[in-house]
């Protein structure tokens, strides 16, 4: 289910809220967990009910594991090493080996056959959505549970932690002593108006830059690649890339404003995930913005266990470069993803390298810099090979043809805006006299936005009746853009 659809807005989230604030009213905060859990296996298994039964068995499995790891019982002195490791060694393969089989195995098989002329046979496995987020989830507390960091939870406490719906197709990657005491806390038991009003306007506030603003771009963006042939202009490819820089940048701030804002629904506060990443001064910076909670994932479960930048310089280094790697690979089984993640780790390198080079440039330098690296390493993100990116890439920089055809800069135009400024004659009369106005309100438009507001779970956050208003205008743009089902982008990951 999506939280962009007609069924989520007007049958589900009413559902689940009521569901879950009724029971805690009769008192029945056992009872309430339970109909927040199944409200979030019918939120998952309506994309396809087979996918339940994966994320079932993986719940069971790794929470009869992180019981026993908490069992100090169980280990006499001279053994609890040994066998900790193994039953942590037993989880880790159990979690990885799902990620692979539904994630990789094609993937494996086939680079397999093309290096060795084999002829293994490629499963077509379909990827259970989320898969990703909900099993790194669980792989953080097992490892926190070998590390004795976790408390005993009973098993709706656990399936609660991993199938809460805000957050369990896209993330964020949450903690358990992140969520878990929240819940805990009977002072969330009943709703808060605050929070509501809160929760409601971040989800409204995520809807138009889902609904309206990234699948319009996906337009865009959809044009331009399908394009790629000789007939494709520079101009036009340009513009394509930075229709996709800003189609990811709106469609993922989306989402996290969403899920966050359903969070707060529930008097759940979801850590921040999404950090204004584009007003960045490095790639450095970039990753303390971009999809935080990966990064600390990734941050504490491979870089440190790797050494971190404890052993040298130069193994400092080739810890990042690996981190990214496996960010690259995380993120889809494609040679594209595996390249972005290394290109990115080699910037975030060489900028620690010469931190201070870089840092003695003015800031103007360095935002650009690291702007135009984002927009170039986010065409081998979206290319479907690497070949099509260098494709793309080369085809921007030849500058052979700067026109920009009248097909491509009508996938810019907002419908809401044409319908307002073509009942005004004197305005139509002007916004028709400039080519390409629409595609420049876009991309410029969005650079503005992108650079001089606050995240929303930056901004400071006041009940009053402008922001309800203001709310209610989001709801019902959103709600009325929604002509068909787009799902976000990180829904693939």
């Amino acid at each position: 289910m999506l939280f962009n659809s007609y069924i989520f807005i007007f049958v589900f989230l009413p559902l689940a809220i009521g569901s879950y604030y009724g029971l805690h009213k009769l008192k029945k905060p056992v009872l309430a967990k339970v109909s927040l859990i199944l409200m979030s296996f019918w939120f998952y298994g309506y994309f396809n009910p087979s996918y339940l039964w994966i994320m079932c068995s993986s719940i069971l499995v790794n929470y009869l594991l992180s019981q026993l790891l908490q069992r100090k019982w169980l280990f006499a002195p001279e053994r609890i090493s040994l066998l900790k490791k193994t039953l942590l060694g037993i989880g880790l393969i159990f979690n990885l080996g799902l990620i692979f089989y539904f994630k990789y195995y094609d993937f494996f098989v086939d680079n397999l056959n093309k290096v060795f002329s084999a002829d293994f046979q490629l499963r077509h496995v379909v990827l259970p959505l989320g898969i990703s987020f909900f099993t790194f989830q669980q792989v953080s507390y097992m490892v926190d549970s070998y590390r004795g960091e976790t408390k005993e939870y009973n098993f709706a406490d656990y399936a609660l932690f991993v199938t809460f719906f805000p957050q369990l197709i896209a993330g964020p990657i949450v903690l358990h002593n992140e969520v878990l005491p929240q819940f805990e806390d009977k002072n969330n038991w009943k709703v808060n108006s605050d929070n509501m009003a809160h929760g409601l306007y971040m989800f409204a506030a995520g809807l138009v830059k889902k609904a309206v603003i990234a699948d319009t771009l996906s337009v865009s963006v959809a044009w331009g690649y399908s394009h790629l042939g000789n007939d494709l202009t520079s101009m036009e490819a340009i513009l394509t890339m930075l229709a996709y820089t800003f189609q990811i940048y709106f469609d993922f701030s989306g989402y996290c404003d969403m899920a966050t804002g359903l969070g707060y629904m529930f008097n759940i506060h979801i850590p921040m995930n999404f950090n204004s990443p584009y007003k960045a001064l490095s790639i450095v910076d970039f990753w303390k913005r971009w999809h935080l909670t990966l990064t600390r994932f990734l941050r504490t479960y491979v870089y440190f266990p790797l050494g971190g930048s404890r052993k040298g310089t130069v193994r400092t280094y080739f810890n990042i470069i690996m981190v990214f790697l496996v960010s690259g690979l995380w993120h889809g089984a494609n040679w594209t993803f595996i390249f972005w993640g290394f290109l990115h780790g080699i910037g975030n390198a060489v900028t620690r390298m010469f931190k201070k080079q870089w840092e003695s440039m003015h800031e103007v330098i360095q935002w650009a810099a690291t702007f135009l690296f984002v927009n170039i390493t986010w065409i081998f993100f979206r290319a479907d090979s690497i070949s099509q990116a260098f494709t793309f890439i080369k085809r921007i920089l030849g500058f052979k043809n700067l026109n920009v055809r009248g097909p491509f800069l009508q996938t810019f135009q907002l419908k809401e805006f044409h319908l307002i400024y073509s009942h005004i004659p004197v305005l139509n009369k002007v916004m028709a006299s400039i080519r390409g106005i629409d595609a420049l309100i876009m991309l410029a438009g969005m650079l503005f936005l992108c650079l001089n507001f606050k995240n929303n779970q930056e901004m400071k956050f006041r009940p009053t009746v402008s922001m309800a208003v203001f709310t209610v205008f989001c709801m019902v743009w959103g709600i009325f853009t929604l002509s068909g089902v787009s799902e976000f982008l990180y829904f693939n990951f």
